[in-house]
C-alpha cells in the first residue's frame, strides 16, 4: 500500500484552509483553529512549506503565513516531495536518501524509475486546487462515524 505520511496530509488541508481565503496572511494559531491541526504541528509545517517556496512568511505584528501561488499552480507532487522527499515506491530511486545493499547485483536496477517517473507525473497534474472540494458543512449533516465520537477526518475539519 502506498501511504502519505501524517504531516503530508495535514500540510495539504492548512494549504487548503490559506487558499480558501486567497491573499491574508495566516497565523499559525489562526489555521490550527480552522483545520483542528494542533499548533506545533502547523508551525513545523510552515517552517518545511517556507523554505520549499510554497508558503510565503510574512514578520511583524501582522505577520504571519501565505501561499506563495494560486492554489492551482501548486501541484501534490511538490508538497509530497517537500515534506516526505522524492516519490517513489522504492528506495533504488533516482535522488533518492538511501543506497541499496545489493544495487550492483539487482536485476531490477532502473527498471523502478520507470513506474516511480510515471507515478511521480501523475502526482504533477493533481492541484492543490483539485484537492480542495466544497466546504465540510456543504456535504450535509455528520457521518454515521462522526455520530459515534471517532470525529470528522482533517481534510474534513479544516473545511469547517
Amino acid at each position: 500500500m502506498i501511504r502519505l505520511s501524517k504531516l503530508t496530509d495535514y500540510a495539504i488541508v492548512v494549504m487548503s484552509e490559506m487558499a480558501r481565503h486567497v491573499g491574508t496572511v495566516h497565523t499559525v494559531s489562526h489555521l490550527a483553529e480552522r483545520t483542528g491541526v494542533p499548533s506545533p504541528t502547523v508551525a513545523k509545517l510552515m517552517k518545511t512549506l517556507t523554505p520549499a517556496g510554497l508558503t510565503t512568511s510574512h514578520r511583524g505584528a501582522a505577520g504571519g503565513y501565505a501561499l506563495s501561488r494560486a492554489a492551482d499552480a501548486i501541484s501534490i507532487a511538490e508538497i509530497i516531495t517537500a515534506l516526505d522527499g522524492p516519490i517513489a515506491l522504492t528506495a533504488c530511486v533516482e535522488g533518492g536518501d538511501s543506497q541499496c545493499g545489493v544495487q550492483r547485483l539487482c536485476p531490477m536496477r532502473g527498471g523502478w524509475e520507470k513506474v516511480n517517473s510515471a507515478i511521480r507525473g501523475a502526482l504533477e497534474q493533481v492541484t492543490l486546487a483539485d484537492m480542495m472540494g466544497p466546504p465540510a458543512w456543504a456535504e450535509g449533516p455528520p457521518g454515521p462515524l462522526d455520530k459515534i465520537g471517532a470525529g470528522p477526518s482533517p481534510a474534513r475539519r479544516a473545511a469547517v
